[in-house]
């Protein structure tokens, strides 16, 4: 039979079969649907709040429990709490000496919302941010995928000023809500819209119609400082204008059919394993599916309760944020080196799914087109320097891994800061000097496809990535 004599698609064919299963492009189908004309590029990130274990040179604990690897570019020996990744090595780089200059003597509890941005966000009075790199990655793909980006948190929605629970904001500076509860984020990318999701949109179309007629009106009655509030919530209008016109172009697309068999919809923190592996399986299939590209997953926020204190229940632990203010007990770097290993084991969990994966559209597995990253803004005890960084990926798009690379001067076997245990330690005077982070980000950006050559006000590539 030749190919030309086959009619039905390749959705079809799935609705016909009755399975959920996403299954990749099939070269039988050719004919009746179009081929996607470039392999995807993607981009995740996952933030964990809190920093990293660094004890002392002198201190037992440091051949075991120091989060940085020892030795060379490519002879590095991880400790324990990276073994985990060992399968992974040839995969995977390790940055060090890598900071946003603007924050460095910001205390960490304050840090999270500029991990992305590089903004100048202080550690107190006025507070304003900038777009953050998945949302440039998200506004340059555009139309090509039916969500712009997945933002996700273990706390969801977006926090306050300097305690945001979101790594995204959008290019007014303004933190992009983020999605903790696994049903809503799986209903969101593959329940079936239907004609009442049309219904949906036709009524918060009309609603925002009215609103934005109403707004206008009142403008011209206020003083000057309510109008500069009043363009503020018009800009954010604007976003949902955006997102609506773009959903009504979609509305007619059928949603992906997936396999929910590894999908656990139900969990949250308090089941730390079941709550992890689910967020890190609808990101893989929200990327399988190409529903979107850009993605991001913050595992909690910095200096406060809430759920993701409970992720650390996962090892046996107490409190996560707890651990990093016991490093001094007995255990302590061990008890907080332990959680951080299994958050690297999980996040390889990840990284090996994809690797496991021929790309459905193009050359190689789907690790090979994604450049997916896992760090945070403090390295020990709160201190915004030296990010503990990982990458995986992205071989396609020119990334050299099986490295540990780093940056700056004078801190070459990073114990710049290390040791401390009290807030202390964050106003003390680091000799070390580290390179921006910024620069690392406009490789990314520029790897992805993005014409740029600077980000948040810096120039310029990282030179060895």
């Amino acid at each position: 039979m030749s190919m030309k004599s086959i009619s039905t698609s390749r959705r079809q064919f799935l609705q016909g079969s009755g399975i959920a299963l996403s299954l990749p492009w099939l070269e039988t189908f050719a004919d009746a649907e179009k081929v996607p004309e470039k392999t995807p590029r993607r981009f995740l990130s996952v933030y964990h709040p809190d920093g990293v274990g660094l004890p002392l040179k002198n201190d037992p604990a440091w051949k075991d429990w120091s989060w940085f690897p020892r030795g060379g570019e490519r002879d590095f020996q991880l400790t324990k709490v990276l073994d985990v990744l060992e399968p992974l090595r040839s995969e995977i780089t390790i940055y060090s000496g890598l900071s946003h200059p603007a924050v460095r003597q910001v205390h960490g509890h304050s840090n999270a919302d500029q991990y992305l941005t590089g903004a100048a966000t202080g550690g107190h009075g006025a507070y304003k941010n900038s777009i953050s790199l998945d949302q440039v990655y998200a506004n340059h793909i555009g139309e090509k995928t039916r969500h712009a980006s997945l933002v996700m948190s273990t706390n969801g929605g977006v926090g306050g000023p300097r305690g945001a629970q979101t790594q995204s904001f959008n290019k007014e500076g303004r933190p992009i809500p983020a999605m903790n509860r696994p049903k809503q984020i799986f209903d969101m990318l593959f329940v079936t819209s239907g004609n009442d999701a049309a219904a949906r949109l036709a009524r918060s179309k009309s609603s925002l119609d009215l609103l934005i007629e109403h707004t206008r009106s009142l403008g011209r009655k206020l003083s000057a400082k309510d109008q500069q509030t009043l363009q503020q919530y018009m800009d954010a209008v604007r976003d949902t204008e955006v997102k609506l016109a773009k959903a009504q172009r979609w509305i007619d697309t059928p949603v992906p059919v997936v396999d929910q068999s590894n999908l656990k919809l139900d969990a949250d923190p308090k089941e730390a394993r079941l709550y992890f592996q689910t967020m890190y399986e609808l990101i893989y299939l929200a990327f399988l599916s190409d529903s979107t590209r850009s993605a991001t997953f913050q595992l909690g926020r910095e200096n406060g309760e809430g759920p993701h204190d409970l992720l650390s229940k996962a090892v046996g632990l107490g409190g996560a944020h707890g651990l990093t203010h016991a490093v001094k007990r007995p255990k302590g770097w061990e008890n907080l080196g332990t959680y951080n290993r299994y958050q690297a084991m999980e996040f390889g969990k990840f990284v090996q799914k994809l690797k496991d994966t021929k790309e459905p559209n193009g050359d190689g597995n789907m690790l090979d087109n994604t450049f997916a990253m896992h760090g945070s803004a403090s390295s020990s005890f709160h201190l915004s320097r030296n990010y503990p960084i990982i990458s995986a990926g992205g071989k396609n798009m020119g990334f050299d891994n099986g490295r540990y690379l780093k940056f700056g001067t004078g801190n070459e076997d990073n114990q710049a800061g290390a040791g401390i245990d009290t807030d202390a330690g964050w106003r003390g005077k680091i000799e070390a000097e580290e390179l921006p982070l910024a620069n690392l980000f406009v490789t990314v950006l520029q790897r992805l496809g993005v014409e740029t050559d600077t980000f948040a006000g810096y120039s310029g590539t990282l030179e060895r990535v």
